[in-house]
């Protein structure tokens, strides 16, 4: 996971597998930015592997600041799919728009 700020954003850049084992680091990086910006960024083309730990994560973020998730893998956009979350986050398609 790669972290960077522009002002009142918070942007992460995640990469690799994602699970109950693993969630950790992002979770707390999120949780924290969610503290003190107005919006959270997540550009997730490069996740490779989610599961409902991640989708939870997403969620509760969701729920504490304005969550904007980056282009998703094609992984992760079948997960919120099925399970109806791309209707509740705010999803887009480039890094520049969801900053914007």
């Amino acid at each position: 996971m790669t972290r960077y700020e522009s002002p009142g954003v918070g942007v992460f850049v995640a990469h690799g597998a994602y699970d109950a084992a693993s969630i950790a680091p992002l979770a707390d990086a999120l949780r924290a930015a969610a503290d003190k910006c107005s919006r959270v960024v997540i550009d997730a083309r490069a996740v490779s592997f989610a599961d409902s730990t991640f989708l939870n994560l997403l969620i509760s973020t969701h729920h504490t600041t304005d969550l904007r998730v980056v282009a998703p893998s094609s992984q992760l956009r079948r997960l919120l799919e099925l399970t109806g979350a791309d209707k509740a986050l705010k999803v887009q398609a480039s890094l520049e728009e969801a900053t914007a």
